[in-house]
């Protein structure tokens, strides 16, 4: 097996994997011990385990003004939204982008612009499914506030979901970020909303996928629909 294939096929792990990956061995092994086909059933969920807990580099855009996915999932809402107010983007609505993470997706949040985290804040809530408009306001989230360098505010929120129940943010306020810098993950199935500056179109629709740190989801200034911007 070549260098290239194992790299392909083995990805770096966040942090946060190797304790659930070896739980998972455990288990299974004790599952095998007790009858082969649940070890069978064990080691698939062990390779999804691993699978789940992925961390791959990521060939970040540098083309200035770009903002770049925050997570990898599905768009499922692009819509003007009032950001929440614990972080303090004022009550005139803001074009959002909500990306849903499902189980199968790598679950490692980046930054969707260079800057200076200036807002973290965190607020218990309930755990809707994901996908649903209303865990924007009602589900466990934590949001953050990255502020450029000429002034321009972006609002981050991870949402937990029906099944995702630990978000971890793991950045303070203070940090400084560059555009794809990794901010945190939430396990395991979720939601990420971005809130763009005003004056700043979406450049996505409902239904595409998306990869973190890759993916541009829009160009500071540029307040064109999706739909009648022409390539």
């Amino acid at each position: 097996m070549s260098v290239d294939l194992v790299a392909t096929v083995v990805k770096p792990l966040h942090r946060e994997g190797p304790k659930f990956v070896a739980a998972f061995a455990v288990a299974t092994l004790i599952l095998w011990l007790i009858w082969e086909p649940l070890g069978l059933i064990g080691l698939g969920l062990t390779v999804w385990c691993y699978y789940f807990f992925r961390d791959p580099e990521r060939c970040v855009p540098m083309d200035e003004g770009l903002v770049v996915a925050p997570a990898d999932g599905t768009v499922s809402l692009v819509e003007p939204a009032i950001p929440p107010a614990e972080l303090g983007l004022g009550t005139v609505p803001l074009t959002r982008v909500s990306i849903f993470m499902s189980v199968f997706d790598c679950h490692v949040n980046r930054a969707p612009v260079a800057g200076e985290v200036t807002q973290v804040a965190y607020r218990p809530g309930k755990f809707f499914s994901a996908e649903l408009d209303k865990a924007s306001e009602e589900n466990e989230r934590n949001g953050m506030v990255l502020t450029m360098a000429d002034g321009t505010r972006i609002g981050v929120v991870q949402i937990a979901g029906l099944v995702a129940r630990r978000i971890l943010c793991e950045v303070d306020q203070g940090a400084i970020l560059e555009r794809g810098d990794r901010f945190g993950i939430i396990r395991f199935g979720s939601r990420l909303d971005i809130y763009l500056p005003d004056g700043t179109a979406s450049r996505v629709s409902v239904g595409q996928l998306m990869t973190s740190g890759q993916s541009v989801i829009a160009v500071l200034g540029d307040d064109r629909p999706a739909a009648s911007r022409i390539e």
